[in-house]
Parts: structure tokens; sequence; C-alpha cells
């Protein structure tokens, strides 16, 4: 049994939010529809990109909107998107979106929904495996958003918090180091922090459901496609190497590999603890201020030297 699923397997009500803000959420669709099948109640969240002032959804706290389909139509809403694409397969499941803030309103905001809809698990996804960062990797891609999520998750639920990262692979393209990954990983293991991996595998119901979904926010949001949701779908259908699902990355080498299609699984509280801003971080109100606080530590620490896999 994967530690990870085995936890799911007792909770009743489960928080799914996106950990890195933008399209993240939809990297937690796959267990959102596996949960769903199995009679659980799922809620999602979303760290949101978008100008949620001007979303027209719900406000329902300092930072909090609730986005349903009919939300204004804004340019980049992946949030909008989903709530479209559930309700065309008549699922009606909450969705919220956070806006931009440092770590006290974003706990603030986990409480309210978890609150509000009696959760009893929370699980943060990340697409990419940037969320999975101490502050001494040689790149940490764009961490700011995670850090933020993994440690407000933290102080909103302590031990009812679980890590889900997808797309191994996908965060060289915005200079992360897998070995660093791998390395934090294997630090984990000796934590008891790790909670096992599992793939995501073509043809299941739950990677057919996120293809569609990837596609459906092709179309609906033609002018900035995901990177890391179509990196990710690209390994689903075994494309492999220097693959380009979408021009946004012309220019740039990527690694697709059918390591992108497993969740690496985490207790989130071990992460955090392991995280060597995170005390600093804990009172921030603004993203600008974690910024600050994450670029003076990397300044004035020494990073781990950077390496490739030796394979």
């Amino acid at each position: 049994m994967i530690p990870f699923l085995e936890r799911l397997d007792h909770a009743s009500k489960v928080l799914v939010a996106g950990c890195g803000g933008g399209f993240d959420v939809f990297a937690g669709v796959p267990l959102a529809q596996h949960l769903t099948a199995q009679g659980k109640q799922v809620v999602f969240a979303s760290f949101s990109f978008t100008n949620l002032w001007l979303c027209g959804g719900e406000r329902i706290g300092e930072t909090i909107w609730r986005v349903d389909q009919r939300a204004a139509e804004i340019p980049y809403f992946p949030e909008k998107w989903l709530a479209e694409w559930l309700g065309r397969r008549e699922q009606l499941v909450p969705i919220y979106a956070f806006a931009k803030s440092g770590v006290r309103p974003l706990a603030a905001a986990y409480r309210a929904i978890i609150d509000r809809h009696d959760i009893d698990m929370v699980v943060l996804v990340d697409g990419g495996t940037d969320s999975l960062v101490f502050g001494d990797e040689p790149g940490v891609g764009s961490v700011v958003e995670d850090a933020v999520s993994l440690i407000a998750a933290d102080q909103a639920a302590g031990e009812r918090v679980l890590l889900a990262a997808i797309g191994f692979g996908v965060d060289h393209y915005h200079g992360v180091s897998h070995h660093a990954f791998l390395e934090t990983t294997a630090r984990l293991i000796r934590d008891g922090g790790f909670l096992g991996m599992f793939s995501l595998s073509q043809g299941s119901k739950e990677a057919d459901a996120f293809l569609d979904l990837v596609d459906y926010a092709n179309q609906r949001q033609p002018q900035h496609p995901s990177i890391v949701c179509n990196s990710i779908a690209s390994a689903l259908r075994g494309e492999f190497g220097n693959y380009h699902a979408t021009n946004r990355t012309s220019g740039n080498e990527l690694f697709i590999n059918p390591l992108m299609t497993q969740y690496w699984t985490f207790q989130s509280s071990a992460v955090v603890r392991r995280m060597a801003y995170a005390s600093q971080l804990a009172a921030t109100e603004r993203a600008e201020d974690v910024r600050r606080i994450i670029d003076l530590h990397r300044e004035t620490s020494e990073l781990r030297p950077s390496r490739r896999i030796p394979l």
C-alpha cells in the first residue's frame, strides 16, 4: 500500500488545492476524479494568478472568491476553465480562488474553507517539482507561491496536509536541478516524510479526464496554454525528449519523459520543517515580502553545487 493513498482512504472530505498557482490545480484533477469515484466529497482551491477583483465571482473572504461557470471572461482564468469543464461533466464541485498574498492571509483563507466544508484532509498539488525546496538548491524555479502555500496550509491544518508533485523534468525549463530534487527526496525519506509514488497511467479514467481538461483549456485560452500541463499531457501520450506541444517553449530544450506522469507524494509538514526560511515567512502579509526574504536567504547562504543526474 502506498502511504499517501492509504491516508486518503481514511478521509471523507478532501480539499484539493493548487500549490504553485495558475494551472497547478489541474494537476489535482486526476486525484479528485479518483476520490469522487470512491464516494468522497471534493473541494477545489487555487492560489490564483488571475485578477480576482475582476472575476465576477462571489467574494467570501478578504482574499477568497468562489468561481463558477458564470465568472467573467478574463484572458487568463484556469479556475473558470475548470468550472466549465466540470459543469460539462455534470460535476458540481466547489472551486475557490485565493488572491496572491503572503502566508498569514493565505493561512486564514485555508482555515475558512476547511471550516466551511468540514475538510478532514488537504492535498496540495504541484504541477512540476519545485514545491520540494529547502532553500539551498542551485535553482528554485517559481518558489514563492509554493512556499507560501506549504507554510499557510501547514498553519491551517498541520499533519492533515499532504503534498503531491507531478511533472518530473518539466522544471528543467525553469532552471530547477533534478539532481537536487532527488537529493531532497532522499532526505525526506530519511525523515519519514516521503509517502510514495505512483503513476497516472494512459488509458485510465483519471488520465483521460486530465487530457480532456488540458485540451479544453487550450481551446479556451489559446494565447497562453499551460507549459506544465501540456508537458505532462505529452508524456502521457508517449512523447519523449525535446518535444514541444506549445510554441510558448520554442527555442528552449525540454525533457519530456515517462517520469512526468508520476505523482511524488510527501507529508507537507516534513517539507516545511526542512525549509530554511519557513519561520521568517510565517508572518508575511504580501507576496513581495516572501520574495525578498527568499532572495536574501539565498544571497547569504551556501547553495548546493549544480549537478546533473549521472545516467
